[in-house]
Order: structure tokens, then C-alpha cells, then sequence
């Protein structure tokens, strides 16, 4: 990581750091670093415990879709990481979760699932933008309340991603499934030239 973890942490973080040990084995990259900065630490993780919460109107499937497809989309190796073991705890298909990168031509995503996925690669990607249409698609499925809220969770997950690239933010090694760096960077020029020609 770009910035070192600190030698004592302030005592309002503390407990969750040891949590975090409990449940993972060892405190998690991202909690080092927002550890720094103990209102923030909550604020964080306040906001992203009620975007996943049991009875959120989004299926905690497609939630952990959504979070995996932004993570690769910003190559994030932490990310990928954490929200690849989130989403195989979640999704009962290997296949499914290594068929993401190429969600538009797989027959395993159904069409609520390509929906949303084509409107978290439209807020996502740079050169993407979100029309009219992707909003009334989202619509079959979900008020206009669930879809500001699925709006937060992709702005959440980016906002999450480009944190922990910026700081260089490793993988702890959760998940098996993880893309390659390769095959993201040749995912985003595709997705730029699809954009373009479609303009």
C-alpha cells in the first residue's frame, strides 16, 4: 500500500479492527487506511451496511454483481477480491461469476440482471452515459426508490474501488475467481469502442 498502516489506532477503532480479525483472520487493507480517519471509517462503513442490508429492494445476488463488475471495471485487486467471495457466498454458479466480464453475450445473466449490469457499466465506465431508456428498462423491476438506491451502491462501489487504487490497496487473497488486470484493461477499451460506435 502506498500508505502505511498506523501503530496505534484511535479506540473508537479499535474493536472493529479486532472484529474484522475474528471474521477474516486479519484486519482488511481498506480499514487501515480509513482506520486514519475514524469519522470517515463510519461514515463509510455506515453507508455501504445499509446499501447491503437483508431487505434492500435490490436482490443481494445482483447486489454482489454490481459490486464485483465496478470492481473489475476500475481494476481494483482489493475489491475484486473481497466482492469475488461476497458474491460466490451469494451466487451458486462458479460459471456465472466467471462469465461477468462478458455478461452481454452469456446466456447465464437474465434480463433484470442485464439491465442493471449495462446501467452500472453506463455510470462506471468513462465515455458511458446513462439515457432515458436504461432508467425505464430498470423500471420492470424496480420504484423509482430502489433505483435511487442501486444508484448509491454503484456510486458507493466506485467511490470504494478508486479509493483503494489510488493507494495501491493489495488483494488478501479471499477469492479464487478474480480476472486478470489484462483482461479488464482489454474489457474497458472494448466497452470504449462499443460506446463510440454506438454514438
Amino acid at each position: 500500500m502506498r500508505i502505511t498502516q498506523k501503530q496505534h489506532y484511535s479506540i473508537w477503532i479499535r474493536p472493529l479492527l479486532w472484529l474484522q480479525t475474528q471474521h477474516f483472520g486479519k484486519p482488511l487493507n481498506p480499514a487501515l487506511l480509513w482506520g486514519r480517519r475514524p469519522l470517515l471509517f463510519y461514515l463509510v462503513a455506515c453507508f455501504f451496511g445499509y446499501l447491503d442490508r437483508k431487505r434492500s429492494p435490490i436482490p443481494d445476488v445482483i447486489r454482489s454483481l454490481v459490486c464485483v463488475r465496478v470492481s473489475q471495471l476500475n481494476d481494483c485487486a482489493f475489491c475484486i477480491d473481497a466482492n469475488g467471495m461476497r458474491l460466490a457466498q451469494r451466487c451458486q454458479s462458479v460459471e456465472k461469476i466467471q462469465s461477468l466480464s462478458d455478461w452481454q453475450q452469456s446466456p447465464l445473466f437474465d434480463k433484470q440482471e442485464k439491465a442493471v449490469l449495462a446501467y452500472t457499466e453506463a455510470m462506471t465506465v468513462t465515455g458511458m452515459k446513462v439515457t432515458s431508456p436504461m432508467i425505464d428498462t430498470l423500471k420492470q423491476w424496480y420504484d423509482d426508490d430502489a433505483i435511487v438506491e442501486l444508484t448509491a451502491l454503484i456510486s458507493f462501489q466506485n467511490l470504494s474501488a478508486k479509493f483503494n487504487t489510488a493507494l495501491d490497496v493489495p488483494s488478501q487473497a479471499f477469492c479464487t475467481i478474480p480476472l486478470t488486470k489484462d483482461q479488464i484493461h482489454t474489457e474497458k477499451s472494448d466497452h470504449q469502442s462499443d460506446s463510440n460506435s454506438n454514438q
